[in-house]
């Protein structure tokens, strides 16, 4: 799994953000975790996970672009509304996929 250098975090998930990094990187997928990924192709720009799908299998995080974390399903929800929001305030459109990876290049 890779993180967006920018990673938005829900409130709850602000001051244990750098453990649960460090956790998943570790492959141990703390409880009522919920990872913000980026999609490269398709419709979808954005897709929520629970940490469980990794912990069953349903999903391999080899290949992720965490772009937020989030304590639990609501908090997850609004963090995508609050990054689609901050796209569309900073550029005008929603092509968030567009702007992620723009930042991605401007802070490397």
């Amino acid at each position: 799994m890779r993180f967006y250098k920018n990673l938005y975090v829900s409130e709850s998930m602000a001051k244990k953000k750098e453990k649960v990094i460090a956790k998943l990187n570790k492959k141990k997928y703390p409880l009522n975790t919920y990872v913000i990924a980026l999609i490269e192709e398709g419709e979808n720009q954005l897709e929520f996970y629970s940490t469980l799908m990794f912990r069953q299998g349903s999903v391999i995080d080899d290949d992720i672009f965490a772009v937020g974390l989030a304590s639990g399903y609501d908090d997850a929800l609004y963090l995508v509304e609050e990054i689609a929001k901050e796209v569309y305030e900073k550029t005008g459109d929603l092509d968030i996929r567009s702007y992620i990876r723009e930042q991605e290049r401007e802070e490397a």
